[in-house]
């Protein structure tokens, strides 16, 4: 009986995304306080970048009006044509190359980065169409987009992030520091 699954307190078994990633965290992306950022990383070295729990627009229930891939005149995101075994043609990111901006219905708008370095494999052009599903499910169908990290950075793409724990640990500060 070794085999069986350990389940949560709720009887429930644990997630796709717990089960097979690693989250890690940037938290005040920029200096941005609150601009928190999530990279689900997995056992392939595949990263998925989402917007953490505590980002203004999933905290705040913020409506999303329009997500832009168009980062400049000259690059945009969802010009991205990746093909073959080593993905050619596959933009390449830095830590803090911007991914998309997202416009709130209030006119706040954010920049999403990519928090590692590495290929942008795929972004998700769905939440173009239903942006809700940043609110929604944003760690599954409301995803940015993903990257693969270099195989020799693989390891230290995470020496710049937050474990679970760490960023709790800032999200509790944070909390701590601010008037009621």
């Amino acid at each position: 009986m070794d085999c069986v699954e350990k389940k949560n307190a709720d009887g429930e078994a644990p997630s796709v995304i717990d089960r097979y990633f690693t989250r890690w965290y940037r938290a005040d992306m920029k200096g941005k306080p609150c601009e928190d950022h999530c990279v689900l990383q997995h056992s392939n070295r595949l990263c998925v970048v989402t917007l953490a729990e505590t980002h203004p627009i999933l905290r705040e229930g913020r409506t999303v009006k329009s997500i832009n891939y168009q980062i400049s005149n000259g690059c945009s995101r969802l010009n991205n044509k990746v093909s073959g075994k080593s993905k050619r043609g596959a933009q390449f990111l830095t830590d803090f190359a911007p991914l998309c901006r997202i416009t709130c219905s209030d006119e706040t708008e954010y920049t999403i980065y990519s928090c590692i370095r590495g290929r942008l494999l795929e972004v998700n052009e769905n939440i173009l169409e239903t942006p809700n599903l940043l609110l929604e499910k944003p760690s599954t169908e409301g995803y940015i987009a993903i990257i693969l990290p270099k195989f020799e950075e693989s390891k230290s793409i995470t020496e710049n992030l937050l474990t679970r724990e760490e960023f709790e640990s800032v999200v509790t500060k944070r909390s701590l520091s601010q008037p009621p």
